[in-house]
């Protein structure tokens, strides 16, 4: 079990948490995420720079919709504006997981579940899931008003869990480029 859990545990903090003998060797035996090719099609495609535009957007158009959602929950006022803040989230989560498939696709040869991304993937599909899922209930209405902004919140905590996950891959990106680069690295993954 340790050793499953090593496998995809990319915690920095291996002592804190009371797992620091295993962790040493995890990071010794662990794959780079990228392999050199890998890393040379990353940084040679567009599809990157889309997915830098747009995952920070869509983390801003939550934030929005989140603050939208919990008014309306807490006052009954502000309904359309919720839903159409949640609609747009939505959207944007669509275009983000196509153009991420296209990407994923340019660099590892996969649309879906490669390798270094696969558990990000899995993660993905319950998020798709849950934002499609309001979609159908808002279009056949299925659901009060209030059913639909906890199952948009529903869907929101499963995305900031999936974007705290692609955060903890791009840190441990940072990590092995470091480590591959030998240059020093700060506590997030970024230079110093």
């Amino acid at each position: 079990m340790a050793r499953l859990i090593d496998s995809i545990d990319g915690s920095p903090w291996g002592t804190v948490s009371g797992r620091h003998r295993h962790a040493e060797e995890a990071h010794r035996s662990r794959q780079p995420l990228y392999t050199p090719e890998e890393r040379l099609r990353r940084d040679g495609t567009g599809w990157t720079l889309v997915q830098g535009i747009l995952a920070p957007l869509q983390f801003l158009v939550f934030l929005i919709s989140v603050s939208l959602v919990l008014r309306y929950l807490a006052t009954g006022e502000g309904y359309a504006e919720a839903t159409l803040s949640i609609v747009v989230k939505t959207l944007l989560l669509y275009g983000i997981m196509i153009t991420g498939c296209i990407w994923e696709k340019v660099v590892f040869g996969k649309y879906l579940f490669a390798r270094a991304f696969f558990w990000e993937d899995v993660f993905s599909m319950l998020v798709l899931a849950l934002h499609t899922g309001y979609l159908l209930a808002l279009a056949t209405g299925f659901g009060d008003a209030r059913f639909l902004m906890f199952l948009a919140l529903a869907a929101y905590a499963s995305y900031v869990v999936n974007a705290t996950q692609f955060i903890m891959k791009l840190r441990a990106a940072r990590r092995d480029e470091a480590g591959w680069r030998g240059t020093d690295h700060g506590a997030l993954g970024f230079s110093k």
